[in-house]
């Protein structure tokens, strides 16, 4: 299968009184056609700097992406203009936002901030674009669709919201779906709805889709594959079997000890991870999550691991294997 999207390399920095934050430090990841690759990892990691970096989506300044490449259709998009990827943008790449209430107009009707990326980006009449809005609609969920166009943002449900959200995002046919922690602010209900709504509209559109999220359960039955990102690093990828069956980093292990099972015994605590992630005034140069990992060797403290194989198509960045505490060779 042909890789969609391709990014080497990425690094976004930011300007701050305090001095240069860096965000994203060399990402590298691929995307192929219909895959749906899940982005996890604390607040503060990089997910979202990732892939607003590569979509020119971050404020300049104080955000600058320094260095690396992310290939589109044999393109690159961090060398294109504000034009040329305004013209990605909504049409064959679409994003969907965490919060669906600060993304939206709250003084346009849906229908009309629905319909709008249809008329840019294809050219076809309001009138054209109104009723495939309603078809849109209809298809994510929502009651009385075409009744429900000339009705404003507040008078939907967050649940609500986010669907109209997926449906603007999607009335182009893009071939790429981003998703930032589309369902965080919602109850358990109805995010399991819109989770199986995605992998829906997936199989029929047969789009490919970028799921970010702090939270590695949502990832289990959606994804094909998950990278794990800490302090803007990758440090461990996996297809989403091997991940949750063998997880060979000591930061993966934590976010899934700090999952409830249901086959998990009462009294058993769940895993907490002490400590806070780095502040990325500069960029690592040993193992940024050794002051939190009770693994840690000598080495960890001087020199910052790189992707390396551990396995078929299972990647890891760690000086030490968890499993038996020894050093890796």
């Amino acid at each position: 299968m042909a890789d969609l999207l391709n990014v080497q390399g990425l690094e976004t920095q930011f300007k701050t009184r305090e001095g240069i934050v860096h965000a994203v430090n060399g990402v590298s990841f691929r995307l192929k056609e219909g895959e749906t690759l899940g982005i996890v990892g604390e607040s503060g990691c990089g997910k979202s700097v990732t892939v607003m970096s590569m979509l020119s989506l971050i404020p300049t300044p104080p955000g600058k992406v320094v260095a690396g490449t992310a290939h589109y259709q044999g393109k690159d998009l961090i060398k294109m203009s504000a034009e040329e990827i305004r013209h990605i943008r909504g049409s064959q790449i679409s994003l969907v936002f965490q919060d669906p209430m600060t993304s939206f107009n709250p003084v346009l009707t849906i229908g009309r901030q629905v319909a709008e990326p249809l008329e840019i980006h294809n050219g076809v009449s309001r009138q054209q674009a109104f009723d495939r809005a309603a078809e849109m609609l209809e298809m994510v969920g929502i009651p009385k669709a075409k009744e429900r166009l000339n009705d404003y943002p507040h008078q939907f449900s967050g649940g609500m919201r986010q669907r109209v959200m997926i449906a603007m995002a999607l009335i182009c046919t893009p071939q790429i779906l981003i998703a930032d922690e589309p369902t965080t602010a919602l109850d358990v209900t109805i995010q399991a709805q819109i989770v199986e709504l995605v992998k829906r509209l997936r199989d029929e559109l047969g789009m490919a889709i970028i799921w970010i999220t702090h939270d590695l359960g949502i990832i289990a039955g959606l994804a094909d594959r998950v990278m794990v990102m800490y302090a803007g690093l990758v440090i461990e990828e996996a297809n989403v079997k091997d991940l949750y069956a063998n997880p060979q980093h000591p930061y993966t292990l934590g976010l899934l000890g700090s999952l409830p099972r249901v086959d998990q015994r009462k009294e058993e605590r769940l895993i907490s991870i002490d400590g806070l992630p780095p502040v990325l005034m500069e960029r690592p140069n040993f193992c940024p999550f050794a002051p939190r990992c009770t693994y840690a060797v000598e080495r960890c403290w001087k020199e910052n691991p790189t992707l390396a194989s551990v396995g078929s198509e299972h990647n890891v960045a760690c000086w030490v294997d968890p499993k038996t505490g020894s050093e890796r060779s």
